[in-house]
Parts: structure tokens; C-alpha cells; sequence
């Protein structure tokens, strides 16, 4: 099993070895902890392709060396076109192909709004080299990456677009260890440090990727991403024993993440991973989810306060009251869905960065964009075709998303990084990840090796029963059912679990890196 990492001079965490490795390297080159992120981000669009991609939405925490903490949204909005009109006669948005492909993709915004406030000063060019280097030359296919392409091909393959000629040139989903060249994303790649990363967005590029657009049947147009802007919203805080932690605000479900922690802060905490701290923290999750699908949405159309909520001790003191500390609270609710990357980085400055980007689905819609080798995400699948209320679809709407990557700063000074993909187990595996480590003392790296559970639906799964890998004490099992929750045993350490990381800067200046046994990634230090 896997070991924490530690070094003297920086840290980076991601799901895929090689962009880890990156980051690292432009750590070792005198890059910054944002910097770094860049080019993990960059390096995962092309090597980590089913995950995460420049067409997708991404979000960021930044916490800086004089202890300031800010956030970017690289989130896209809803095509001009995009409203009840164009879904006439359809029950829901499809969650493949054209009418899928509703949002513009607000990454690469992000990686642009992100490097425009940070003292960083390597060119863009060296930031997108390796990522550069793989598209055009090619990457080795992961196992896991292999699995999702046999999986999915058959809805995939049939999308219009370059899905096939990328990701299937013999005929066949490329297996473990075929050789994936991108030759048009790395276009892509060289045009952007030619041109700026705003040329995604205006110029001979955007106009290549609206004509792509439109031809092949999405909304999305020219003019919709030049009117798009990454956004700067404060990021979502609580207080707790520990310290002050951190997520993002809306339309990202970083308000559930934060309550689950603060409803536990409250609870009986028992030995870890026994009956009292699995128990309160799934029952937490409830709460905090039930929060969540009442009122969280675009930050525009929100009628509560997600900050007025964490900032009211006795509201918190209230949901936490509502928990029964023996029993299950009946579910199940609504699932949201969605599968990620999340990354990190510190730095020596004391930079420390949380990230998670997204195409939503495994490869998006489908959609794969000849010109620009671009996989669009379908974010906008998951808004509602209704006149109002929650998530209902209309133009320039920004969907719900689950993405939301955490940060804690701690009383003594420690600073943690952290998050997992996974839809609706994004906010479960932080808080297990989180409490292991902050709250029974474990070390970082066992905190994510350590056997997860999983309450409602994850990566290629509908059921909302509770999902609970393999490994904790057998008597644990028996006790959550007796309390009655809806007990389902998954196996083994499984990737439904999604692909956790840590970034971890000590009080001293060291740092510690942990990455997910379920991922084919690595924490690497310097």
C-alpha cells in the first residue's frame, strides 16, 4: 500500500503519476504552487482524457503566504440558445451528444484568472510543456483509463465528432498500455502559449471551436464564450475545534462538504472508523445533503445564504441535534452525479492550492471536436427542463455542480489541501479523509488508503443504498445495519470510492503528499 510522501521544498498530489511529476518539476524550477497546478491541470486534459479535459469547468482554492485565502471559478454558463425551445418534446436534457453539450467550458478561464494573481513568473510555455510533449507524442493508457473507454465506447463511438479517430484508431477502445496521441490537442496546447490563454475564448481559436460547435449540433457559440468570465467569489469558511476550513461557494456543492464537518465537530466521536464516527459522519451527510437540494444552485437565483448558514452556531447546533445517534435517518434522496479530478500543490512560499476539474460524465458528451481535439463536457445535463425553480434550465444559468475542492487551516499553523472525484461521494471522502487525519491522529497517507463508504450514487451507479468497501471490523457492518442503514458491501478498495489526494504544509515548512491506491496517481515531492 502506498506511503505518505515528504520533502523539504514543495508537493504536488494528482491522480495520474505523470501530471504529478509535472507539477513537481515546475516546482523544481522555481514555479509556484499555482504554477504548478497549471501544469498539472494541463497534463491530466491529455493524460487522464475520461476525467478531465480544456472542455470542461474547473474551481480553485488559493491560500497564500501571508495567510490570505481566495477562490477561482472557471464555471461555464448555459448556451444563449440553450432554453426550453430547443428540448421541445424531450423529457430531460440527453446526457450524451449535441443538446448535451449546453455549457461553455470555463477551465482554462480559470488556469488564466488563477496566473493573472499570482507573483509566479515561468512562461506559459514552460507551464504547458510536458502536456504539450504527451499530446504529441503520445501516453501510455492507464488501466483505469482503459476500463472507462471498453465501458463506454458504445455511446461514445456513436457521438458526432473525432471520439473514434482519438480514442478508438484501430476500431477498438485502446487497451492498457496502447500508445493515445492527441496530435490536435497539443495544436491546441501550442496555440494557447502562442496566442494566450484568452484565445480559447476570443480569437482564431474560439471561432475554430464554435465552428466545431455548431457543426456538430451544440448551442454553444462564439459569442457565448466571448461573453464568458471566470469569477472570484469568496470561498465558503466554518469554524470547528481544529481550525477554519474552507470550500468552494456555489453552484458547487461545497456547502455540504463544510456542514458535514461542522455537524460531526458536534457529535460523539468514538474510536475512528468504529460505529460512532461512520454513523454521525453518513448522518451528517444527510443533513448537509438535504441542505444542499433545498437551496443550493447558481449563486444568482439563491434565495438562503450558503455563508450565513456556517456563520449561524445555532442553526449548525440544531442540524446536528436532528441527528439520531443510534439510528439511520430514512433515505433515499435525489443522487447528483458526476466524476473528476482534484489536484495540488504547495510551495516553499507557502503557497498551498486545492483544484478539481471536470468534464462531468467520463468523456463528457461525446462530443470530440476535430479541429481543436477538445472533449466538451455535458455540465448542462443536469439542468432541469423546467419553467423555475431548482436548477431549471435557461440561458446563461450556471448548472449545480458537485465539483468542490477543500482546504483546512488549522489551529497550529498546518495547512491541508485536499479532494476526491466522485459525484456525491466528493463531501463523504473528505470528511473520512479529513477526520482520520485531523481528528483520530492517523497519518495522512492511511487516512486515504483506509476502506470508504459511499452513501448514494457514484461512478456508474444509480443506487442510493450505503456502499462500504471491504476491511473495517466485521462487527461494523452488523451495527449499521441494526441501525438501519441500507448496507451494501462493494468488495476491496474500489475506484466507486473515487480518487482521493492530500497536500499537507507543516507548521514547520515541510511538507506531506498523499494520493488514492484507487487512482493511477502519486504524491510528488521536491
Amino acid at each position: 500500500m502506498m506511503e505518505t510522501a515528504r520533502s523539504l521544498n514543495g508537493m504536488v498530489s494528482a491522480p495520474h503519476a505523470l501530471a504529478a511529476r509535472a507539477g513537481r518539476d515546475v516546482l523544481a524550477d522555481g514555479g509556484s504552487a499555482v504554477e504548478a497546478c497549471v501544469a498539472v491541470a494541463a497534463t491530466l486534459a491529455v493524460v487522464y482524457p475520461h476525467m478531465t479535459g480544456l472542455g470542461g469547468d474547473g474551481f480553485w482554492l488559493i491560500r497564500e503566504g501571508d495567510g490570505r485565502i481566495h477562490s477561482v471559478h472557471g464555471c461555464g454558463g448555459a448556451a444563449g440558445k440553450a432554453d426550453l425551445a430547443l428540448y421541445n418534446g424531450l423529457e430531460a436534457v440527453p446526457w450524451r451528444g449535441p443538446l448535451a453539450a449546453n455549457t461553455v467550458a470555463g477551465t482554462v478561464s480559470a488556469w488564466e484568472a488563477a496566473l493573472e494573481s499570482d507573483a509566479g513568473t515561468l512562461p506559459l510555455e514552460r507551464l504547458l510543456r510536458d502536456a504539450i510533449a504527451y499530446a504529441e507524442s503520445g501516453v501510455a493508457v492507464t488501466k483505469g483509463g482503459a476500463e472507462i473507454a471498453a465501458a463506454k465506447g458504445a455511446e461514445l463511438r456513436i457521438q458526432p465528432g473525432a471520439y473514434a479517430d482519438i480514442f478508438e484508431p484501430d476500431g477498438r477502445a485502446l487497451a492498457q498500455g496502447d500508445t493515445l496521441r492527441q496530435p490536435a490537442l497539443a495544436q491546441t496546447l501550442r496555440a494557447l502559449v502562442r496566442d494566450g490563454l484568452g484565445s480559447f475564448y476570443q480569437g482564431p481559436l474560439a471561432q475554430s471551436i464554435a465552428q466545431d460547435l455548431a457543426t456538430l449540433g451544440s448551442p454553444v457559440s462564439a459569442e457565448d464564450l466571448a461573453l464568458h468570465r471566470a469569477t472570484r467569489p469568496a470561498p465558503l469558511h466554518v469554524g470547528t475545534s481544529l481550525g477554519k476550513l474552507y470550500n468552494s461557494a456555489p453552484p458547487t456543492q461545497g456547502i455540504a462538504s463544510l456542514l458535514i464537518l461542522a455537524l460531526a465537530d458536534r457529535l460523539p466521536r468514538g474510536a475512528m472508523d468504529g460505529f460512532d464516527h461512520v454513523h454521525g459522519l453518513v448522518e451528517a451527510t444527510k443533513q448537509a445533503f438535504l441542505w444542499r437540494d433545498r437551496h443550493c444552485g447558481d449563486p444568482a437565483l439563491m434565495q438562503v445564504s450558503a455563508q450565513s448558514l456556517l456563520d449561524d452556531c445555532a442553526a449548525l447546533d440544531a442540524m446536528a441535534a436532528a441527528i439520531d445517534p443510534a439510528k439511520a435517518l430514512p433515505w433515499p434522496q435525489a443522487p447528483q452525479w458526476g466524476d473528476t479530478c482534484w489536484f495540488g500543490a504547495a510551495d516553499s512560499k507557502g503557497q498551498v492550492v486545492s483544484c478539481i476539474q471536470s468534464t462531468y460524465f467520463e468523456f463528457g458528451s461525446g462530443l470530440v471536436l476535430p479541429q481543436s481535439g477538445l472533449t466538451w463536457q455535458n455540465r448542462g445535463a443536469s439542468f432541469r427542463l423546467a419553467e423555475k425553480g431548482w436548477n431549471a434550465l435557461r440561458p446563461y444559468r450556471k448548472p449545480f455542480h458537485t465539483l468542490n475542492p477543500a482546504l483546512a487551516c488549522f489551529n497550529d499553523g498546518r495547512v491541508l489541501a485536499y479532494g476526491t472525484m466522485g459525484g456525491e461521494g466528493q463531501p463523504q471522502t473528505q470528511a473520512a479523509l479529513f477526520s482520520r487525519y485531523a481528528v483520530h491522529g492517523a497519518d495522512l497517507q492511511e487516512a486515504i488508503n483506509a476502506p470508504r463508504w459511499l452513501l448514494g450514487r457514484t461512478w456508474g451507479d444509480q443506487s442510493t443504498t450505503l456502499k462500504i468497501e471491504d476491511g473495517f471490523a466485521p462487527e461494523l457492518y452488523a451495527q449499521l445495519a441494526e441501525a438501519g442503514h441500507d448496507v451494501e458491501r462493494v468488495g476491496p478498495i474500489t475506484a466507486m470510492m473515487g480518487h482521493a489526494g492530500a497536500v499537507l504544509r507543516q507548521s514547520d515548512g515541510s511538507f506531506q503528499g498523499a494520493s488514492d491506491p484507487r487512482s493511477d496517481g502519486e504524491a510528488a515531492g521536491w
